[in-house]
């Protein structure tokens, strides 16, 4: 038997009262042992006093973080998990000028512009964000302006087209439209764009963290693709991120690291809350994440000055929105419509199987289509119809888990499986699948588990 604090006292008491007195008669003795017992009651009441207060105190702290936990997830709409999860990548900017953002404060780029003119024009640009200008700024600033004139320029096409799009959303919700400009930071403005662990979309959404926001994503359709409704879930978060900071700065880098990051960094800040004060304590990769966003918004304004001239993008300048209700096959627009395949995919990417399944989905075409459209809209449906949604390729599809053309598979734990038999399984490993899922280094599995696993293509 083990014994507490409670018990081995007493014990040894009784051992003494065994003993054959000598130079003591019993009953002095059996009086110093009730004066010993009532001193020993008299400490077990301060260490249970103690103990109480520990106890109280540790179910306070967990209160706290609890309380924490529920306030974030308030904000963000999401559970800890996802939040945690939130934007775990870094895409990067330009694949054709491989230079991690994360990397530019370690190094200088030389301009002839002097920082007075730099420091004006970022004043006179009336930002919404409020930021200093200093070398790390000014090193964003070249690399857009004058490093990366082509990349700029492929951009300013693109955001003619896209701007207005997330510029009408920000509006909506009673958001800065400069914001448009974190699109370009995350994806380059291309909507099937794909990050190193999986986030996918113009607005770089992680699986988890788009399915809390409400974006559908399943056999058919991803709509973290979908310009319009992956920016209407952007929005929204850092609606409420900037709710909850009720700073930009702490806003905007919450979106690329998640809010418990940006409290961390402000703890271990002693409290502050300015972006520079906490800049050291953010995540590597997050910390150059709003000079970058201030740097491109600068270059995007300034570009004429910097003799960067607008590559025009091959998007129609006007879109119409269809509702579909139907089966639709990008084939039958094809051939009843007469719009190419290459266009309607590019302005609906998230539907990555040609098939717009059936339910409340949209439909976005070049406007100068739409009389085509409507006029023939009741034979579409029918063309090529059992051909086209043969029941063995709608099945085989159901069944393939890839989603979002990501490679992004929803696998259920089954009884028997390993970390080390799954990873083999799809090919990959079980530290990937670890950091894919959030584990840490455990390796048990729950009968019923999902995974998300991104398989090799």
């Amino acid at each position: 038997m083990r014994m507490t604090h409670r018990t081995a006292i007493p014990v040894l008491l009784s051992l003494l009262l065994c003993l054959p007195a000598t130079a003591q008669n019993k009953k002095q003795l059996r009086n110093e042992n009730s004066a010993l017992h009532a001193k020993v009651d008299s400490l077990m009441q301060v260490m249970d006093q103690m103990h109480q207060r520990e106890n109280e105190r540790l179910a306070k702290e967990e209160a706290e973080r609890k309380a924490r936990e529920a306030e974030e997830a308030e904000y963000t709409g999401l559970s800890k998990a996802q939040a945690d999860s939130i934007y775990a990548h870094w895409y990067m900017l330009g694949k054709d000028e491989d230079l991690e953002l994360e990397n530019v404060d370690s190094v200088v780029f030389e301009s002839d512009v002097p920082d007075s003119v730099y420091a004006k024009r970022l004043q006179d640009m009336n930002c919404f964000i409020q930021i200093a200008y200093n070398d790390i700024v000014r090193n964003y600033i070249v690399l857009y302006s004058q490093t990366r004139k082509k990349t700029v320029s492929k951009l300013l096409g693109l955001s003619e087209f896209y701007f207005p799009l997330f510029q009408e959303t920000f509006n909506r919700y009673g958001l800065p439209e400069e914001l448009a400009v974190m699109a370009v930071i995350e994806s380059h403005l291309n909507p099937q764009a794909r990050s190193r662990v999986g986030a996918l979309g113009m607005w770089q959404f992680m699986y988890g963290t788009a399915k809390g926001y409400g974006l559908q994503i399943n056999s058919f359709v991803d709509e973290r693709m979908d310009v319009a409704k992956s920016a209407d879930a952007a929005a929204r978060y850092l609606q409420k991120a900037y709710r909850h900071f009720g700073d930009w700065n702490l806003a905007i880098s919450s979106y690329n690291c998640g809010s418990g990051n940006v409290r961390k960094a402000m703890l271990r800040a002693g409290g502050k809350t300015g972006f520079w004060d906490i800049y050291p304590y953010l995540p590597r990769e997050t910390r150059g994440y709003v000079p970058a966003f201030v740097g491109m918004l600068y270059a995007m304004t300034y570009h004429k000055e910097h003799g960067i001239s607008v590559t025009p993008a091959d998007l129609p300048v006007h879109v119409d929105t269809f509702h579909i209700h139907k089966k639709l096959h990008f084939e039958q627009l094809r051939d009843v419509v007469g719009i190419p395949e290459e266009t309607v995919e590019r302005l609906n990417p998230q539907y990555f199987h040609k098939i717009i399944p059936g339910g409340d989905y949209v439909l976005r075409l070049p406007v100068e289509y739409t009389e085509a459209f409507i006029a023939n809209e009741d034979s579409l449906y029918r063309h090529r119809q059992d051909e086209l949604f043969d029941p063995l390729t709608i099945k085989q599809i159901k069944e393939d888990a890839t989603l979002g053309g990501a490679g992004a598979t929803i696998y259920k734990v089954k009884k028997g499986d390993t970390l080390g038999g799954i990873a083999k399984k799809f090919g990959v490993t079980v530290a990937q699948i670890q950091k894919w899922n959030g584990m840490g280094k455990k390796t048990n599995l729950s009968i019923g588990r999902q995974l998300t696993i991104y398989r090799r293509r």
